[in-house]
């Protein structure tokens, strides 16, 4: 058998699973790649239209961890700007429960803060998919976590004095 015929087998072979599981959580990626354009637009009603009523943000910042209710509060003034934030999602790694009906992700960020990581759950209603639960962080590369963590420590001293 030629070599290129058995690299392509080979090809076809390992991609297939991975083409097929993205192609049966294309309606994850796509509802998920919708919320994050709805803040790059500011488009707040498709943002937090795709939040549910009882639904949590958690932000970067240890006193970031909102109800709907307290995120739109917070958020809204950038929304009403005209520009929110953006986030492009790059890596995302996408669990469906057995049932179909909740899923948990994890998914890489390009945004203004460098890379970021979201997490979240999702939750399947008769209006479709909703977040459940929204969790973004910064990514600190471990060598300059040293660092990082002097300059979190000498923060909090300021803003005890």
């Amino acid at each position: 058998m030629p070599r290129h015929t058995i690299l392509l087998a080979l090809t076809v072979l390992f991609a297939t699973p991975r083409l097929l599981a993205q192609g049966e959580h294309a309606d994850i990626h796509a509802f998920l790649d919708q919320w994050h354009c709805a803040a790059t637009e500011a488009r707040a009603d498709a943002f937090f239209g795709s939040m549910s009523e009882n639904s949590i943000y958690i932000g970067t910042d240890a006193t970031e961890r909102w109800t709907k209710t307290e995120f739109i509060k917070f958020a809204r003034p950038y929304f009403d700007l005209g520009r929110a934030w953006e986030f492009i999602p790059y890596d995302r790694d996408v669990h469906v429960t057995a049932d179909g009906s909740y899923v948990w992700f994890s998914e890489l960020l390009t945004t203004w803060m460098g890379v970021c990581r979201g997490s979240g759950m999702l939750h399947k209603t008769k209006a479709g998919w909703k977040i459940e639960q929204y969790h973004l962080s910064v990514t600190v590369p471990n060598a300059l976590i040293k660092d990082f963590i002097g300059l979190v420590q000498k923060s909090t001293l300021q803003r005890k004095q």
